[in-house]
């Protein structure tokens, strides 16, 4: 009887977010649309390591390419969501995609370089633009478990795309996949269009805030945040690369693709509990821990059976310490920047992958994998260490102002008075006292950041087609 009034009140938190208008098919839509999206960064370097019979290395600069191109037009989707509304956005960029897919198969390597780089910078906002509706859609004090939620379904999003994508390719080849995956990322587009979620809660659109300047909001506290976000996914990264090299060191690369598997189960199963919790956990906190973690990680002797449970701690702490990166995010930006934020936090995510691969290849080239995770987990925690002062900082840090009442306007005013009181309230918001402050593998919200490194593929363990002979490169 206890267990059973035990696992209720776990599902409880869930069963009121997903009982919300437009929460159940916003999720379902979110988890969907991300499976095209995260899978055509694998496709684009199958494609030219398989069909072009171009090297690993040529294959990594359309990544790159695509990487780059995610990081400069996430903050710029974003800006034009909060500014224009979602379908003109989604409108443009659903456009793109279906233009670049429908002729990249075709294009000779430097100009599908090219594209690459102008398909992300029009890259479909699919992460950070569910991540903007389910603030939009579900109140302040139960965000929370809506985003360990949404970071689950990242989750299973890069659980399904990687075996999908290869498995694809394998069977029909890299060009009609990518048409595939074309149709898939327009499709994504389109019913994203269709559903048409908020961006702004009911309160918000009835009591709109005017333009915050970016100076108002982007404070050191929020760096440090972002900062914080982006050693996520470096120590993920790093991570993921290091059990590849360390599972093909040993002869025991067969194993990949279950070690893999399984420590996305731990981050499933940790983002689970974390959504259910009734306090919140600082992302500073979970960010140092998870990467203390990982610096034992090449201690561990034998059989691959006794990494995965060395993988255990560490792993819980994936989805919780993204979506506590989200949900803070959400608490400390006024809803009328919180795209372009959004899109920031995207950005983020972007570098920390770009900069995780290739800190753990040189690592594993010079030393091994052994000595690969202790600096990782020991530049993680300095990267923490380095960004609490920020954290701290007095004055640094803003909190979201309430709603404000509708006030009437005086005569001759041009704006409407319920949008200057937003704007004055936000201004004079007070620093909270608090470090924490407001209420995931990760997600990683880079459609073509997958293409740098076989680390994406390798979530389903790919050692013979899509990942280069030597993983430590």
């Amino acid at each position: 009887m206890g267990a059973e009034v035990k696992t209720a009140m776990t599902i409880e938190p869930y069963r009121k977010i997903l009982g919300l208008p437009g929460v159940r098919a916003l999720m379902l839509v979110g988890l969907i649309a991300r499976v095209p999206v995260i899978a055509a960064g694998i496709v684009l370097t199958l494609h030219v390591v398989n069909t072009m019979h171009l090297g690993y290395a040529q294959a990594g600069l359309v990544g790159t390419a695509s990487t780059l191109g995610s990081a400069i037009g996430s903050p710029l989707a974003g800006r034009l969501l909060d500014r224009h509304g979602l379908r003109p956005v989604l409108i443009v960029t659903t456009a793109a995609q279906a233009l670049f897919w429908s002729i990249a198969p075709q294009l000779s390597y430097h100009v599908l370089l090219v594209g690459a780089l102008v398909a992300g910078v029009l890259g479909l906002p699919v992460f950070s633009l569910v991540r903007q509706c389910i603030a939009a859609l579900i109140p302040a004090d139960q965000r929370r478990p809506g985003f360990a939620l949404d970071s689950m379904a990242v989750e299973l999003s890069y659980m399904l795309a990687p075996a999908a994508a290869v498995a694809a390719v394998t069977a029909f080849g890299s060009r009609p996949t990518m048409y595939a995956v074309g149709i898939g990322v327009v499709g994504a587009g389109l019913a994203l269009i269709a559903l048409n979620p908020p961006t702004r809660s009911a309160a918000e659109q009835a009591n709109p805030q005017a333009a915050v300047p970016r100076r108002q909001w982007l404070r050191p506290r929020l760096f440090a945040l972002l900062s914080i976000t982006a050693v996520l996914t470096f120590v993920l990264t790093a991570t993921d690369l290091t059990l590849i090299a360390t599972l093909k060191g040993s002869g025991q690369e067969t194993w990949i693709g279950l070690v893999i598997a399984v420590w996305c189960g731990y981050s499933l199963i940790g983002g689970f509990v974390y959504g259910a919790l009734h306090r919140s956990i600082s992302p500073l906190l979970l960010a140092g821990v998870m990467s203390a973690l990982t610096i034992p990680l090449g201690l561990v002797g034998g059989g691959w059976w006794w990494l995965l449970l060395a993988l255990i701690p560490a792993g819980v702490l994936c989805a919780p310490s993204l979506s506590a990166t989200i949900d803070t995010m959400s608490q400390w930006v006024p809803s009328a920047a919180r795209g372009e934020a959004m899109g920031l936090h995207g950005t983020a995510l972007t570098v920390g992958v770009a900069a995780g691969a290739p800190f753990a290849g040189t690592i594993i080239d010079a030393y091994g994998p052994g000595w690969a995770f202790a600096a990782t987990g020991t530049a993680g925690v300095l990267l923490v260490l380095i960004a609490l002062p920020l954290w701290r900082l007095a004055g640094a840090g803003v909190r979201t102002a309430p709603t404000p009442e509708p006030v009437p306007a005086a005569p001759g005013d041009t704006q409407p008075a319920c949008a200057t009181a937003a704007a004055t309230t936000w201004a004079a918001a007070p620093e909270p006292a608090s470090a924490w402050e407001g209420t995931v593998l990760a997600e990683a919200a880079i459609s073509g950041a997958a293409s740098t490194t076989p680390v994406a593929a390798s979530k389903i363990g790919v050692s013979g087609q899509d990942l280069r002979s030597d993983h430590r490169s």
